[in-house]
C-alpha cells in the first residue's frame, strides 16, 4: 500500500507502508490443484490445421483443469482432448480412462525440461471409458 503525505513545502511525498506478511500462501484458484503425475495422451489440432497426438505426464490436475508439457506448439484457445489412464488401485483393477475435452487457457515456454511449452487447459466436458 502506498500512502501519500504532504511535507511542509506543500509537495506530496510518497512513502511505502509495510503490509503484514502472513506465513500462509494464498491460492487464487477456485479449485485445489493436485500434483498427480498421471500418464495422459493429448490430441487436438495445431494452428496450421494439422492434427496431433502426443503422450505426456500431467504435472497437476483439478476438477476444472490440468497442466502438462508438450512438444507440439499450441496457441491459447486450442481445443484439445485428454485421455488419462486411471491407476488400477483406484478402479478395482479395471482399465478405465478419464476422457476430457478442454481449451488451452495459458501457455508457458519451457526450456530446461526439454519440452517446447507448458500447457494449462480448462475442462469443458468429461466421460469415463471402460476398456475390456
Amino acid at each position: 500500500m502506498v500512502e501519500k503525505t504532504k511535507a511542509k513545502t506543500g509537495k506530496k511525498k510518497v512513502t511505502a507502508k509495510k503490509q503484514a506478511k502472513t506465513p500462509i500462501d494464498v491460492n487464487r484458484r477456485r479449485e485445489w490443484r493436485f500434483d498427480l503425475p498421471l500418464p495422459a495422451e493429448i490430441e487436438g489440432q495445431l494452428p496450421q490445421g494439422k492434427q496431433f497426438r502426443e503422450k505426456t505426464v500431467l504435472e497437476n490436475i483439478s476438477s476444472t483443469g490440468a497442466y502438462f508439457t508438450l512438444d507440439s506448439s499450441l496457441v491459447v484457445g486450442s481445443k484439445v482432448s485428454l485421455a488419462i489412464e486411471l491407476p488400477p488401485e483406484l478402479t478395482e483393477g479395471q482399465k478405465i480412462k478419464l476422457c476430457l475435452d478442454g481449451v488451452t487457457v495459458r501457455l508457458e515456454k519451457k526450456g530446461a525440461k526439454g519440452r517446447k511449452q507448458g500447457v494449462a487447459v480448462r475442462f469443458k466436458d468429461y466421460r469415463f471409458q471402460v476398456e475390456d
